[in-house]
């Protein structure tokens, strides 16, 4: 048996049509609710959270995209947009694999030159990956609408 593979981009490119403004658009989405959480979980810090408010803010993020995309293979921003990250076997996300993705993520956004080689690749590529997408094989996609019989 052959083993699935996530679709072509020339054979079937409405899985990655919109692609980049779409992963911009969730980006927003999901940092403004990373915002959020992060403000919410202020008081329970007795406010020391001022502190070491971006240290929080990565940990609240990190957290959030680790069981967004274990659990559905999308961020909710991603959800919200139509999209979801799919492993080069076509398959969703697992636990390793959004941790994987996450801390790749984390990486490239602390160190400036990745993330713009980060950008570069999505705009520039048939796939639209990331840098963490190129490296472990992951794929952006449209979302696939279920047919019920």
């Amino acid at each position: 048996m052959m083993t699935p593979t996530t679709p072509d981009p020339f054979d079937q490119p409405e899985f990655y049509s919109g692609i980049p403004t779409k992963r911009f658009m969730a980006w927003v989405v999901d940092a403004l609710l990373v915002l959020i959480a992060s403000v919410l979980i202020l008081p329970f810090t007795a406010f020391t959270g001022l502190f070491f408010f971006p240290l929080l803010m990565l940990m609240v993020g990190f957290t959030y995209r680790v069981a967004t995309l274990a659990s559905g293979s999308a961020t909710w921003g991603m959800r919200l947009f139509g999209m979801e990250l799919r492993t080069a076997r076509d398959e969703p996300l697992d636990l390793a694999s959004a941790f994987l993705h996450t801390l790749g993520y984390t990486v490239s956004v602390a160190m400036m030159p990745l993330q713009v080689i980060s950008i570069i690749l999505i705009c520039a590529t048939s796939r639209h990956q990331s840098l963490s997408d190129v490296i472990l094989g992951t794929v952006p996609l449209n979302r696939r609408v279920e047919s019920v019989n």
